[in-house]
């Protein structure tokens, strides 16, 4: 394999054969670009989409809750909701028993864009899933899960 300084093609191989963040990535990726452009129509990227579903729920969410959904830190989830709001999807409240947090807070153009976005999600999703043939998308969801 590899010793001292120098690290061998075999090596190489191995990780890109193997790497299991290596082909989470590029898989991650793939898809990425594909939802964005399947939401692109409602100028939406994959991303945002989540972000505004993850705020389709009863009652406000708080900043931590929607970055610990999404698997992000508070700052990129700040950055990532400014042009959402901006555009009135959504609006940020300030909780009125603890000023320092705040509340996300889907608006009606963004409930109705979501409605909108759904039915080109499910259809992408269905594509996704006739792909895997006999293999059941569930167990990657399943296994994915499990590691977080």
């Amino acid at each position: 394999m590899s010793t001292g300084e120098e690290l061998s093609y075999e090596v190489t191989l191995k990780v890109r054969d193997t790497c299991l963040c290596l082909h989470l990535q590029r898989a991650a990726r793939a898809l990425a670009r594909r939802f964005d452009t399947a939401l692109r129509a409602f100028d939406l990227t994959n991303g945002q989409f989540s972000l505004l579903m993850s705020l389709n729920r009863p009652e406000p969410a708080s900043m931590g809750n929607v970055a610990s959904l999404l698997a992000m830190d508070r700052t990129t989830l700040t950055a990532a909701i400014k042009p959402l709001e901006r555009r009135g999807l959504l609006n940020i409240t300030i909780d009125p028993n603890d000023r320092r947090h705040r509340h996300l807070i889907l608006t009606p153009a963004g409930r109705r864009l979501l409605a909108a976005a759904v039915p080109v999600w499910e259809a992408e999703h269905e594509a996704i899933d006739r792909q895997f043939g006999k293999t059941h998308p569930n167990r990657l969801r399943e296994d994915l899960r499990a590691l977080l």
